[in-house]
């Protein structure tokens, strides 16, 4: 088989080879649709390079290192990370690779294109999954295009993709990849009609951007959106965003342009465009037989099709399959920027702020009822703050991904992990916090007298300079026993570092020495001159996204850790007081009727034997938390 079919001999090979993707284009334009110039690179050129090259045995060793339903995502990540730098480092074999050339050049020469994946059965009727694998717009030049090819068949392992192994018929022996090269359009205004709206069957669904539909289906752009009657077509809501870019080609790639002001105060669509797109898609709609998720561009008033599939079911799964939502933790480097702003300078100072102000009360003094209402105050709080969490702190730490992603196209290393070097002394709390571990266990190291004052359960008095410190530690650091997060009661107070810090004084000292020699100064500098002159603003700004994403990994947990001890200080105190004898009836009905404190209270009748049951709780759930 050539290894490069032009459209009109997309039938002839058959779906097996020439994907979903291509197949429906040819469908389309045998049809009469317009579509862009469209070549594909079939499967069997796929399976000539991995056979080729060994490359499918290296696969198959990494995905067989454990069952993928017993991996946690990140290891998932790690897999797919290694997979791609296997494509990155593995030249095409110089035969093919010369019959890959000759082809692409007759095909398009310098001419922009777009690189697009074609797996089979990726847009099937029973398996849409829109997104799982990768395109590249505003491509030009062999070896550029080449590149990216080996990037979308790499992409047939990406997390994603193994995460929906089984939906895809995922299998290393059986599993290929078709590679779809069109021609780049000239978008004045670009979008999606989904067919019918996944969340209502009466509905169609138009979303456009002006320029291209990078920034739309990246969520770099916010589209203006028409809800359409499915039916008539009649438009039965516009809502219109604040428009301020588009996504525009430059170079190699796109990048994100300023709206004219006549264009940032109007529709990217006429009345009369939304119709000819609802109609286009209802012609597509009868073509295949179900309800389409149409990609489509305007250039004037030339209405072209880029691509059409099945329209995607909404993701909801009421098993609690955490899949879809893993996905949205990949952002893009616009989202990224815009949500580094708004964890740095807003969600981390308010953080702060809820913590010390929390911190600075007398929970002894307060009176029942004030108890009650300071708990529930800091559980709301607490809640506000885990949601943040899991909506914005988790998503950023993609920045790290997307950094190393960014690093390995430019460089393509051996170490698929060289990247760290580069985001690491980026100021993380945790390196001051476990300075602060170092120096109270050292304290202890060396004052035996301490060390048998706290292994018995006494902590000395309030001017020593071990409480001193220790008193400034968990202020700024928490007590380091609660599960960020979690929710879950853990022992409080100073006993809790305590127990830590005699662990830690039974040990040898840390060492200062630093055990990575490489020069990252090296690294930096050969990374940069790896990426083309018009990429260098764009390479600098991510390696400092990375390096914000990789300090605030764990500096969030941090302040939320505070903010969860102060909650759990709360507690304490009521539980404390539910375990009095002499507390008043009306007392324990009040603090037994919140739900943090449901869990009846036991007397105290052995403080030290309690606490040490508790610490070792502590330690053996920190452990498998850990592992």
């Amino acid at each position: 088989m050539r290894p490069l079919l032009t459209i009109d001999e997309f039938p002839e090979a058959g779906k097996a080879q020439v994907g979903g993707k291509a197949y429906s284009l040819a469908v389309m334009k045998e049809a009469g649709c317009r579509i862009p110039k469209t070549a594909c690179i079939p499967c069997g050129v796929f399976e000539a390079y991995l056979n080729r090259t060994r490359l499918k045995d290296r696969i198959f060793l990494e995905i067989n290192r454990l069952p993928l339903d017993q991996m946690r995502w990140e290891a998932i990540w790690d897999i797919a990370l290694r997979i791609r730098n296997f494509f990155l480092t593995t030249p095409i074999p110089a035969a093919l690779r010369n019959d890959l050339e000759r082809s692409i050049n007759w095909f398009c020469g310098e001419t922009p294109v777009a690189v697009r994946s074609s797996a089979p059965g990726e847009d099937s009727a029973s398996n849409s999954f829109a997104g799982l694998h990768d395109s590249y717009l505003n491509l030009s030049g062999t070896a550029d295009i080449l590149k990216h090819v080996k990037l979308v068949w790499a992409s047939l392992y990406s997390d994603a993709a193994l995460l929906y192994r089984k939906e895809l018929g995922l299998d290393i022996h059986t599993s290929r990849m078709a590679v779809v090269i069109q021609e780049l359009m000239p978008s004045d205004r670009s979008g999606i009609f989904f067919g019918q709206n996944p969340s209502n069957a009466g509905e169609s669904v138009i979303e456009a951007v002006y320029g291209l539909n990078q920034g739309l289906v990246d969520g770099d752009i916010e589209p203006d959106r028409w809800i359409l009657d499915r039916s008539t077509g009649r438009i039965t809501k516009h809502t219109a965003p604040v428009r301020e870019r588009n996504s525009v080609p430059a170079g190699t790639g796109i990048v994100f342009k300023d709206l004219h002001a006549t264009a940032a105060s109007t529709p990217p669509l006429t009345h009369r465009e939304i119709r000819r797109i609802w109609e286009a898609g209802k012609r597509l709609e009868a073509l295949f037989g179900s309800p389409q998720d149409v990609e489509w561009t305007f250039c004037r008033d030339r209405l072209t099709i880029l691509q059409s599939r099945p329209v995607t079911g909404t993701g909801a799964d009421p098993t609690g399959d955490k899949r879809s939502w893993y996905l949205t933790l990949h952002r893009s480097y616009e989202n990224l920027r815009t949500l580094y702003e708004k964890i740095e300078h807003r969600l981390i100072p308010r953080m702060i702020a809820d913590a010390e102000e929390l911190g600075g009360k007398d929970l002894g003094a307060l009176s029942p009822a004030a108890l009650c209402s300071e708990i529930e105050k800091r559980q709301k709080i607490y809640d506000h703050w885990v949601k943040v969490y899991w909506d914005d702190f988790i998503p950023f730490a993609h920045g790290i991904r997307l950094f190393g992603q960014v690093y390995n196209d430019a460089v393509a290393p051996e170490d698929p992990y060289e990247f760290m070097i580069l985001l690491e002394n980026t100021g993380l709390k945790s390196v001051e916090r476990n300075r602060r571990i170092e120096a109270l266990a050292r304290m202890i190291r060396e004052d035996p007298e301490l060390k048998r004052q706290l292994e018995g359960g006494l902590i000395p008095d309030a001017g020593h300079p071990f409480s001193v410190l220790l008193d400034a530690f968990i202020d700024q650091f928490g007590d380091l026993s609660c599960t960020t997060g979690s929710g879950s009661e853990c022992q409080q107070g100073g006993m809790a570092v305590i127990r830590l810090l005699l662990e830690f004084s039974g040990r040898p000292p840390g060492s200062a020495v630093p055990t990575n020699q490489v020069d990252a100064a090296a690294l930096k500098r050969a990374y940069l001159q790896s990426v083309p002159p018009h990429r260098l603003d764009f390479a600098g700004d991510i390696l400092q996204l990375g390096r914000e994403s990789f300090r605030l990994r764990d500096d969030d947990n941090i302040h939320l850790g505070r903010i969860e001890g102060r909650l759990f200080e709360a507690v304490q105190e009521g539980q404390r007081r539910l375990a009095d004898p002499d507390a008043d009836p009306q007392t324990i009905e009040a603090l037994s009727a919140l739900p943090a404190l449901s869990i009846s209270a036991q007397p105290a009748t052995k403080p030290p034997e309690r606490d040490r049951r508790s610490i070792e709780k502590w330690v053996r759930s920190r452990q498998i938390v850990g592992h």
